[in-house]
């Protein structure tokens, strides 16, 4: 921690106090593991005795970490207030030092929860006072460290948080209450996400350059897809849309290396999420110095995904040569199109081995012929025109128009020769992973600022970039400084014991 206003203290100090003042600490329950061994091993194991071995050792183990931490952590603050700084400086503003310590009895690590003595600085102006010592450590709301923050983030990716206050309790010895889990939660989940797209960014670039060096005949690609879902929104009558995005790298065999997701909860317009996607593909195309990838985007025709095409996608400038725009191939997901062949099939023949037949051999057409779309059109308003419709014919013309309109973006025998994907399971598969699973679990219904709170640490686990982000979000957390120069830390006393 140089130029802090702990820097005197160094390793050689700490250590040279181990032996007196921290053993002196941790004698008990160093002692009662030496007990606990002596009469585990005075005879022969059991299951049931190993396992109660186990969970006491794991129990005074946790007590030793958490006097340790106490003791290390009590340690940085002389008690003797003229030996720090009376001013400091925080995020621009002056802080004059109070004459004596406070405790923090509340503070959580992942041993457990200890009391730390800290100094108290107040603002010049009226506001709220700071404590230096409680800034260096990392501490997310005066309530817990950065180890314990983590764990917590990490546990609420995938548990409700009665499960993770299930878990704090057993596993770390931290008793919370919901709103104390929510505070941290949200804090963390909000640090995180500042420093998401630049993570998101940094590990495509990788992937294109993974790609680009692959073996195969064909350029790497770039292939992005969005897709809306229905979530249950708390106090509204009825479920709301989410929305969730993809963006994967596919080298020159079409073998997916990744994948980068984004998701929001319910939002009019879905402008948060496109602005998103918009941002990063912008930067990454205009970061990668590497030959242009193929640019593919994957949806089903609905309302969100074709606007986006239409009005943003189809309107990128190629930053290389601004003259023109990138070129993007939108392909229609092949599975809704299949969909749409069945709806015509049973609206022609009614349901049936007749209709089922009719379908899979269009089906194969739509996917293998030269311009397939084309052939099932004909087929369909042939099969009208001499036999008239068994089913409904509203059925019949929201399927067939379906096809007519999109037809120019199902051309799956080339895409397939091109290798390029004609299904959007990738994005499809995205809904279930970021939202399915944790949001929409039995009873559950979500605040939307609760609800991104989890969604933002999914998208972060899922994008396979937690420990940078996490890293980037830790050095990035602002430290105090000293106010005035001076010798203060020259004569300063070793850890207090």
């Amino acid at each position: 921690m140089k130029n802090s206003i702990f820097a005197n203290l160094c390793l050689a100090t700490v250590l040279s106090d181990v032996g007196v003042s921290l053993l002196k600490r941790i004698n008990q329950p160093l002692g009662e593991i030496a007990k606990l061994i002596r009469d585990f091993v005075s005879s022969d194991p059991t299951p049931r005795s190993t396992y109660e071995f186990e969970c006491k050792l794991q129990e005074r183990l946790r007590e030793a970490g958490r006097l340790i931490c106490q003791w290390v952590y009590n340690g940085f603050e002389p008690d003797d207030p003229k030996l720090i700084p009376t001013w400091i400086c925080f995020e621009g503003e002056y802080y004059r030092r109070n004459s004596k310590k406070t405790p923090n009895r509340t503070l959580n690590t992942l041993f457990g929860t200890i009391t730390l003595w800290r100094f108290l600085y107040r603002p010049e102006t009226v506001g709220r006072g700071v404590f230096p010592l409680e800034i260096h450590l990392g501490l997310e709301c005066g309530l817990a460290t950065p180890a314990l923050c983590e764990r917590v983030a990490q546990y609420s990716v995938d548990v409700t948080q009665q499960s993770v206050l299930a878990i704090l309790r057993c596993d770390h010895g931290v008793h919370w209450s919901v709103d104390s889990l929510r505070k941290v939660t949200g804090a963390i989940s909000q640090a995180m996400e500042e420093h998401t797209p630049a993570a998101q960014k940094a590990k495509l670039l990788e992937w294109l350059a993974e790609a680009e060096e692959s073996q195969g005949t064909r350029r790497p690609t770039l292939s992005v897809g969005r897709d809306g879902i229905f979530l249950p929104i708390r106090k509204e009558p009825c479920y709301r849309e989410g929305a969730t995005a993809t963006i994967s790298v596919l080298d020159r065999a079409g073998k997916r290396l990744g994948t980068i997701y984004l998701g929001r909860m319910p939002q009019s317009g879905q402008t948060t999420l496109s602005a998103q996607l918009t941002g990063l593909l912008q930067e990454v195309l205009n970061d990668w110095s590497g030959p242009l990838p193929r640019l593919v985007y994957v949806t089903d025709a609905g309302h969100h995904p074709t606007e986006y095409y239409e009005t943003v996608l189809c309107r990128m400038i190629n930053s290389r040569d601004p003259r023109y725009y990138l070129q993007w191939t939108w392909v229609v997901d092949y599975y809704h199109a299949c969909q749409y062949i069945s709806k015509l099939a049973e609206s022609i023949f009614g349901t049936g081995r007749e209709a089922q037949a009719w379908a899979a051999k269009m089906r194969k057409w739509l996917k293998k012929k030269t311009a397939g779309v084309n052939r099932v059109l004909h087929s369909a308003a042939a099969l009208r025109k001499c036999r008239g419709l068994a089913g409904s014919a509203s059925d019949y013309e929201k399927a067939y128009n379906y096809l007519r309109t999109h037809m120019h973006s199902m051309n799956y025998a080339r895409y397939r020769r091109a290798g390029l994907p004609i299904g959007s399971g990738i994005t499809e598969a995205a809904c279930k992973i970021v939202f399915t699973q944790r949001l929409k679990q039995s009873g559950m219904s979500w605040g939307i600022e609760g609800g991104q709170v989890i969604v933002d640490l999914r998208i972060i686990h899922l994008s396979q970039i937690w420990d940078v982000v996490r890293d980037t979000y830790l050095n990035a957390k602002p430290l105090a400084t000293i106010r005035t120069q001076g010798r203060f830390f020259s004569n300063l006393p070793p850890i207090a014991a």
